[in-house]
């Protein structure tokens, strides 16, 4: 059995934060999302839980950090090219999102990165293994 990921965010603004990451062609399970929590799907097996803090505080016994003022994960997703990554860049931009560092090209892997309105880091990355 494949193992699935569920990576959970704290939110101060879920309507806001859903909306942003549609923007960026994201959906939602309906099933598994509520007024406190949003399933955004991210692969086959992969999904991003939103919970509005005072909801994520229920799984915790220690102080939500603020990602706008300091990093506690990096989240990374692979994307099918160089212009995936970039176009995700460009519609979180344009969605309200930030731009944390310039793009990076290794040859064979190229990045870039983006932060959601929560200050949540997410960097983007093609790797090409034939270079």
């Amino acid at each position: 059995m494949a193992r699935k990921i569920y990576v959970n965010l704290p939110v101060r603004d879920l309507d806001t934060s859903r909306q942003f990451f549609t923007a960026l062609g994201f959906g939602f399970d309906p099933k598994f999302s509520n007024e406190n929590a949003a399933c955004m799907l991210v692969g086959e097996n992969i999904f991003v839980m939103l919970l509005v803090e005072h909801y994520f505080k229920t799984f915790i016994n220690k102080t939500i950090c603020d990602a706008r003022q300091c990093t506690e994960v990096l989240v990374c997703l692979s994307c099918e090219s160089r212009e995936e990554v970039d176009e995700l860049v460009a519609k979180a931009v344009a969605a309200g999102g930030s731009v944390p560092r310039d793009p990076q090209d290794f040859g064979f892997m190229y990045g870039h990165a983006f932060e959601d309105l929560e200050g949540h880091i997410w960097e983007l990355v093609y790797m090409d293994i034939e270079t």
